[in-house]
């Protein structure tokens, strides 16, 4: 499901909402051009370096380097590995590292690394859609605070699941399911205008916020718990943890904030 705008009317421009957006985009840039390609994303060298790594955060910032393996193909990358952990049998380079900035940094600079043009644009998507509403009812400065507070939340859920993971995390959609958390408590009966994929078919309908938030947020649960169950491979590299403390973080904590909280239009009419 990929929605595409919501009813909720804004009385003033979303300043931060559009700020927020174009800082993730100028970073991913900058990242790109020091090594990547912009649709591929940043290289591993810009990940590791930006990316909040949950062993060196719970490890005293800890160390943490890429390292490569002589193969029969040449030299090809074995995987991260910080200070204090196991190497390996025959790794012999150093191909990037994090050690130039403190791991506290990171819990910021993370929020505004993207891994590919793919997850910058549906994280940037999100954004726009739930974001102005969110700013619209609690006010700028507010907002400002309650995403990147959401943003860490996110991430210490994530650390608190897999404190000794070496996997560098990437990205807003921690912070933007804080958005996503608090617009679903304060708007549930909007109705967003969604791009819906079945099998190899699309079509667009209007669906409650309740109900698409609620199946996303079900979906990241889903996957979270396939996770933990099946370590090896069940995530597939997305920080599922994250979301949800980003969402339950957003769940709790928007209501004292609201300051001028919307009416929801009514359905329009299907005839």
């Amino acid at each position: 499901m990929i929605p595409i705008k919501d009813n909720i009317p804004t009385d003033r421009f979303p300043f931060v909402t559009v700020a927020l957006i174009l800082i993730n985009a100028i970073v991913y840039l900058t990242a790109v051009a020091h090594g990547g390609s912009i649709i591929s994303g940043p290289d591993s060298q810009e990940i590791l370096k930006y990316g909040a790594i949950p062993y060196s955060l719970t490890h005293g910032g800890r160390h943490c380097a890429e390292f490569a393996q002589q193969t029969a193909s040449g030299v090809q990358p074995v995987g991260i590995f910080c200070s204090g952990q196991r190497l390996p049998d025959g790794t012999i380079a150093v191909v990037g590292s994090q050690g130039t900035i403190q791991a506290w940094e990171t819990v910021f600079s993370s929020m505004f690394m993207h891994a590919s043009i793919l997850h910058i644009g549906g994280n940037m998507l999100f954004l726009w859609i739930f974001g102005n509403s969110v700013e619209d009812s609690i006010g700028s400065l507010k907002y400002l605070c309650f995403y990147l507070l959401g943003g860490i939340a996110a991430l210490a859920l994530q650390v608190a699941i897999a404190p000794n993971s070496s996997a560098p995390t990437v990205g807003a959609s921690g912070a933007i399911a804080a958005v996503l958390g608090g617009y679903v408590v304060l708007y549930p009966g909007a109705r967003v205008l969604t791009l819906v994929f079945i099998i190899l078919l699309f079509t667009v309908i209007e669906l409650p916020a309740l109900l698409m938030l609620g199946i996303w947020f079900l979906e990241q649960a889903a996957f979270a718990a396939a996770g933990l169950t099946h370590p090896a491979g069940g995530s597939g590299g997305v920080a599922y943890f994250a979301h949800i403390g980003g969402f339950a973080f957003g769940c709790v904590v928007i209501r004292p904030l609201v300051s001028n909280r919307k009416q929801v239009p009514p359905p329009r009419p299907v005839y």
